[in-house]
């Protein structure tokens, strides 16, 4: 039988182990006391912002590199379109990697949660679609807003998580993850306790956010909010500015501006971005009009240029 441990042995084992506490707990304050990166963040482009111009894919993310971005998010209906004509996806793969470039996501609209099963099970098939072009050309993420959704067609949020979660499943096999997309205007998911509540409630390691700045503005949840959420589990941010006029109620996609060139409280976004541990892509995306007639290379350098400023103007 082992002897019976002494006083003095419980003792010495109690402050060993009393020391070794207070070490692992000052190495954790000191690596969480650790200054993130000035600029923490990559730069995408989402292409979009130069829609306007009518220029073919790979002129777009030619643009993309010039401008100085690392990231690019295309739209499902460009690479349809690139296909149509005759493009071969694992060709694009390289011109996007010879660029420097990497693949975010892919914008798509399938309508993966609506009521209607038909439609539904539709939505799921036409998602399973964009999530092989997706993984032909290198990427590993699509946007997933509730598209298809009508005032009359309103699935509550525990209904929704499900949904969210056979998406996620489809997205297991392909190896593609669909980010469940904020959307400021929509009759659901319009708020961030919205989206946290279906992301969560789909009970998936895969599941995770996508946010948008001016989207959060539109839908009424204060940047503030943000602090909730685990940033490391969030891998694009939809980064934009809005003016002062028209109202919330009133402004639109179309009024998006360049980060800076407006009133958002982008400092204390792109605080909050860090503080939560968010080191993915901020993705410039506008829809300004104004934009799509002007030069592309101008349009996407001044954005570049506009959403880095910002960022190290917060950040400094």
């Amino acid at each position: 039988m082992p002897e019976p441990t002494t006083r003095r042995q419980m003792l010495s084992q109690s402050l060993t182990a009393a020391a070794a506490g207070t070490l692992l707990s000052q190495s954790a304050t000191a690596a969480a006391a650790e200054p993130a990166p000035r600029e923490p963040f990559g730069y995408c482009f989402n292409t979009s912002t130069i829609r306007g111009q009518k220029l073919s894919l790979v002129e777009e993310l030619e643009i993309a590199a010039r401008a100085g971005f690392k990231g690019v998010e295309p739209w499902v209906a460009e690479l349809d379109e690139y296909t149509k004509t005759g493009g071969s996806l694992a060709d694009l793969r390289k011109r996007i990697a010879d660029l420097g470039l990497s693949v975010a996501s892919v914008i798509g609209f399938s309508p993966w949660v609506v009521n209607d099963d038909t439609k539904r099970a539709a939505g799921l098939e036409d998602a399973k679609r964009v999530m092989d072009i997706t993984a032909q050309i290198g990427g590993k993420r699509i946007a997933a807003p509730a598209s298809g959704i009508g005032d009359e067609d309103r699935p509550d949020l525990p209904t929704m998580a499900n949904r969210y979660r056979a998406l996620l499943d489809v997205g297991q096999q392909a190896g593609v993850v669909p980010m469940l997309e904020l959307w400021g205007f929509s009759p659901l998911l319009s708020k961030l306790s919205e989206v946290s509540y279906v992301a969560i409630g789909a009970d998936h390691p895969d599941a995770c956010i996508l946010a948008d700045s001016y989207h959060l503005y539109k839908g009424g949840t204060p940047y503030e909010n943000l602090r909730l959420l685990n940033g490391a589990a969030m891998f694009v941010f939809h980064i934009n500015d809005y003016p002062g006029e028209p109202p919330r109620d009133e402004i639109t996609d179309a009024h998006r501006v360049f980060p800076g060139d407006g009133v958002a409280p982008l400092d204390l976004l792109f605080r909050t971005l860090r503080d939560i541990g968010f080191r993915g892509m901020l993705s410039l995306e506008v829809f300004n009009r104004e934009y799509w007639n002007q030069d592309a290379l101008y349009i996407a350098r001044a954005g570049f240029e506009k959403t880095r400023e910002a960022v190290l103007k917060a950040l400094s």
